[in-house]
């Protein structure tokens, strides 16, 4: 800037001396010759020093990051870009700093910038990070005429020589990315890893299970299974050991002719189609028959060949195999209504809960119907092939499990845009201090922002500079824990002030919920939100609205106060969630700062899922409905029947796909200066995604 500022102080000078003794011609190339001097400077080459104070900015703001102080590193990369503005390194670092800080739309112009800048790594790679922003900003909905799920993988029940199991009936997904399959022909059930890897096979009581049909599983951990030919239902521990069994063979209630698939309403009845006697039976909790219905009265003819059943909101769904459509009834078995015209479906099997939809088999194709309006979508399909699907259910991952009774299969069903698209995977942390010894946490998910649960380290592919590292481990699946870290969000406003009594008895319960593990920090959202305490749960057991120090005021900055507590959170457990007390308004202003686009971006992009606590009988703002609905989170009102001490195990229960992985580096470092290069694989049966990253060993 010196060279240039002296540049134009002697054109300056020089000018009058021109008019006196130069011709206009002879002036104006005077004039051209500094202006390009002049540009040339402004456009040199970065010196050498330059590059220096750009490394050191570099290497301070890759630690800030993988600190979780994105600010700061934002900062930092910023400084190091001022003294090589085009670097494509710093452009695509000071992206990702933008992207989980939840200014999406500043990340995907810098890594943009990257892409045009010379860039020296995997332009496919940034090329898909950004299609996949892209897509997240835009939404989708689960269920269009475009939406097909086809074969990613299957579970062959027999393979060349090797028999495994006999005719797959039905499935049961769990948490953790593995499943329960039942084999209707060799009676058994089967329990497999996300992989596909069975991991063990159970027969049942001492004589064996009888053609079991169905595998459902209750709130308190144990299973259910329906078998068909012992007309019994057998209860099964909640790891798959046999416990006893109830329901004999006859017409009277309780009594049962070929139960097939099953359903539970909110009071934990269990519901049974019967088969042989027509109808629907009704069992308690306990297995003691209370009723059963399906017999002609008024409107409805009564059920011809009940096969799938489902309850959702207290409505049973029940589907007729022989007029090819669903009823609707009350829990008490009265009958309300025809969700489809008859013939809509060939020969329906089992009915899944998914969302709104709910899930048909029925022959060789899987249905989606709209819960709402009885719309139809077929969603997935076996094609020409012999073959008859009973069971379609989601799992964990994003995808759908489905048996496949005729070809003795069981299908993993993905939408095409994962398949093409890829696993989305994301290096969030990175642990270089006891170097060679690297920790690194890796963040694993499908295109739509869901968790992909129960991978192993066979799973993961871990190099440095394409090369494999020595004594890869996975030393930490996070979707196991059963401990999360929790901000409590305390709405200031002057009605939520009308409310103290709910709010103390609301954050003691939430306190006791969580047993004395984890963080729980206390944030009072006011004009600028304030920490007002955090550390172990016990301390806030006698806690009295009392202690907050920040005043109640008709504004409250609720971006801000989700922002703060965002930054205190994504530090700690990786089972993490945002829990806001308010009496159910949202003030006009309260969105200023940032907008709920970026807020939710922020949550997401951070782990962290919202949830939401109304102390009023008032309807529930739409934005917090909005940012419940977002990142993973739920509504509840104080003085609900069942008490909001659950809301721990509700956010213990959202899926996070972190695992953590160890290696031995065997690149040198420079006495910590040299940037360091990782890149991570992730597969799933014909799915995988892959992130490169980098780190810094300690300066030496």
């Amino acid at each position: 800037m010196k060279k240039i500022f002296s540049l134009f102080i002697c054109a300056k000078a020089s000018i009058p001396r021109c008019f006196e003794r130069c011709s206009t011609v002879k002036f104006l190339f005077i004039f051209l010759f500094l202006s390009v001097l002049t540009t040339s400077v402004c456009f040199a080459e970065p010196t050498a020093a330059d590059r220096g104070y750009a490394a050191e900015e570099f290497r301070r703001a890759v630690q800030s990051y993988y600190r979780g102080a994105y600010n700061d590193s934002i900062l930092l990369f910023e400084k190091a870009l001022s003294y090589l503005p085009n670097d494509s390194m710093i452009l695509e670092w000071l992206g990702y700093a933008y992207y989980q800080s939840g200014i999406e739309g500043a990340a995907i112009q810098y890594w943009e910038d990257a892409l045009k800048n010379n860039y020296k790594g995997d332009e496919l790679l940034l090329q898909n990070q950004i299609d996949l922003v892209k897509e997240r900003r835009v939404g989708s909905v689960q269920f269009e005429d475009n939406v097909h799920f086809v074969e990613a993988g299957a579970f062959p029940g027999v393979e060349g020589d090797k028999f495994y199991y006999s005719q797959p009936i039905s499935v049961l997904p769990e948490k953790n990315g593995e499943c329960w399959v039942l084999a209707y022909g060799s009676n058994e059930l089967l329990h497999f890893d996300a992989n596909g890897l069975m991991i063990e096979r159970i027969r049942g009581p001492v004589n064996g299970f009888d053609r079991p049909m169905d595998i459902i599983r209750r709130a308190d951990g144990t299973l259910l299974v329906s078998e068909y030919a012992g007309d019994r239902i057998s209860i099964l521990s909640k790891d798959g050991k046999y416990i006893k069994s109830f329901g004999n063979k006859g017409r009277k209630t309780g009594e049962l002719l070929g139960p097939q698939y099953m359903a539970l309403d909110s009071s934990e009845n269990i519901y049974v189609s019967d088969f042989g006697n027509a109808r629907i039976d009704v069992f308690n909790s306990d297995g003691v028959g209370l009723f059963s219905f399906g017999r002609p009265v008024g409107d409805f003819e009564g059920f011809s060949a009940p096969c799938g059943v489902a309850v959702v909101n207290d409505v049973v769904y029940v589907a007729d195999s022989t007029p090819g459509t669903i009823y609707m009834f009350d829990t008490a078995g009265n009958y309300l209504d025809i969700l489809v015209p008859k013939g809509t479906f060939v020969r329906p099997e089992a009915l899944k809960i998914w969302r709104n939809y709910i899930l048909v088999a029925d022959t060789n194709h899987v249905f989606a119907v709209d819960i709402s309006s009885g719309a139809v979508f077929e969603i997935a399909s076996t094609g020409n092939a012999p073959s008859r699907i009973t069971c379609a259910v989601p799992d964990m991952n994003g995808n759908l499990l489905v048996t496949d009774f005729k070809s003795n299969e069981v299908f993993v069903m993905s939408k095409m845009s994962e398949l093409v698209g890829g696993l989305a995977v994301q290096v969030v942390h990175v642990d270089s201090s006891k170097f060679p010894t690297v920790t690194i946490d890796v963040r694993v998910e499908n295109r739509q922002h869901q968790p992909i649960v129960g991978l192993n380290n066979p799973n993961f592919f871990v190099t440095e500079k394409n090369r494999p590292v020595a004594e890869q481990k996975l030393t930490g699946i996070a979707s196991l824990n059963d401990v999360c870290d929790v901000a409590i969000l305390v709405d200031k406003s002057l009605k939520t002030a009308e409310y103290k009594d709910a709010l103390q008895s609301a954050v003691r319960d939430i306190a006791k919920a969580m047993n004395g593990k984890g963080t729980l920090y206390m944030v009072s959202v006011s004009n600028v939100p304030v920490l007002e305490q955090s550390g172990s749960p016990h301390q806030f057991l006698n806690f009295v609205p009392g202690q907050l120090k920040a005043a109640n005021v008709e504004q409250p900055a609720v971006d801000l106060g989700i922002r703060l507590a965002v930054n205190k959170l994504v530090t700690g457990e990786k089972k993490r969630g945002i829990i806001y007390i308010s009496a159910g308004e949202i003030a006009p202003n309260a969105f200023n700062s940032y907008g709920l686009t970026d807020l939710s971006s922020y949550l997401n992009n951070n782990g962290v899922s919202f949830f939401s606590i109304n102390l009023s009988r008032n309807k529930l703002a739409p934005e917090l409905t909005f940012l419940t609905g977002q990142a993973s989170g739920k509504d509840y009102y104080i003085f609900r029947p069942d008490g909001i001490s659950m809301i721990i195990d509700d956010l213990l229960a959202v899926p996070v796909g972190y695992y953590q992985l160890k290696f031995l580096s065997s690149l040198p470092t420079n006495f910590g200066r040299d940037f360091l290069s990782v890149e991570v694989e992730a597969y799933l049966l014909n799915r995988s995604g892959r992130a490169e990253t980098g780190y810094f060993a300690p300066l030496e």
